[in-house]
């Protein structure tokens, strides 16, 4: 049975590896939330400064370029912050630094719902690998909020303990909640559109997949346009 999650968070946290992973992922659920009066904030955690074909491409110049559009994305959509870590693009490891950082978001932000990566994909389908860094991103955010958030002698400078009550994880092949995004497709695709440096010549295209993939998830749920997620419940 399908189940629309119709209830909106107070405080949302985002978490994920690249400057665009979140309006691919989620950016509907984050401008819908936003646009519905939560306080949204997103945390990047790479770079990105390896996102190209371009053997001759600056990665210095590209990092710059991807921030900037990461931020114009952040301004469409609605977000109250965007954090970006500065990890170097596919080094990232599930760290005690890592967390630790993670932890300090968490704690500084409070939010009810986390949304990142479902890091137990690996593949979809037969053609396409999930990226290193997404399941590297993803468990470390699962290892930052249960439990080490919400207890207070796990990292003890990151701030008094915060205890976040759900999951959403993204990019999941095992989906229990669907988000209507119908009202925030357009900021989706609009967020999307700012990353000019991923979409060369293809942004006709990325437009029209990102679009399907919304449509596909919105007939799962019985709406024109969804987000789908697993939904995990955490605290009381």
């Amino acid at each position: 049975m399908v189940e629309l999650l119709h209830e909106v968070p107070d405080r949302v946290l985002g978490v994920y590896a690249h400057p665009d992973d979140a309006e691919v992922s989620c950016g509907g659920t984050l401008a819908k939330f936003s646009r519905a009066g939560a306080e949204v904030h997103l945390v990047v955690c790479t770079r990105g400064e390896k996102g190209t074909v371009d053997p001759l491409a600056d990665p210095i110049a590209l990092a710059q370029r991807r921030l900037e559009e990461v931020r114009e994305a952040a301004a469409l959509l609605g977000l109250h912050g965007c954090h970006q870590l500065g990890y170097p693009d596919g080094e990232i490891e599930d760290t005690l630094r890592l967390r630790a950082e993670l932890v300090t978001w968490v704690r500084r932000v409070r939010p009810v719902a986390v949304l990142c990566p479902d890091p137990t994909v690996l593949l979809f389908g037969d053609r396409y690998v999930n990226h290193r860094d997404h399941r590297v991103v993803g468990a470390a955010v699962l290892d930052a909020v249960a439990p080490a958030a919400a207890r207070p002698l796990y990292f003890p400078e990151a701030g008094p303990p915060h205890q976040v009550q759900q999951i959403l994880l993204s990019g999941t092949l095992t989906p229990s909640v669907w988000v209507d995004i119908s009202k925030t497709m357009e900021d989706k695709s609009r967020a999307l559109s700012c990353h000019r440096s991923q979409l060369d010549d293809a942004e006709e295209w990325a437009d029209a997949a990102v679009r399907e993939r919304a449509a596909q998830e919105g007939r799962r749920a019985g709406v024109a346009h969804a987000e789908a997620f697993r939904l995990v419940h955490l605290g009381a």
